[in-house]
């Protein structure tokens, strides 16, 4: 919960894109799902954890895939 509570962390704003499409509680296992991923790869790879930030996350470009639907429609 804290990792979602921060909005300009990756993990916050990777919720807050999800719970608009599926819900709250899907994205909170979404989220947990990402954290115990990076969680495994800081224990196997013995790096420290670094922050992506609220940038890294990738938003869909609309506009082209409303374009893309048209012509192929």
């Amino acid at each position: 919960m804290v990792a979602i509570g921060k909005k300009d962390s990756y993990f916050g704003v990777f919720f807050r894109r999800i719970a608009a499409r599926r819900g709250g509680k899907r994205a909170l296992v979404a989220v947990m799902h990402k954290l115990t991923i990076a969680i495994w790869h800081v224990l196997h790879d013995r790096t420290p954890y670094r922050e992506l930030g609220a940038d890294h996350v990738r938003r869909p470009r609309r506009s082209g895939r409303r374009a893309l639907s048209r012509w192929t429609a």
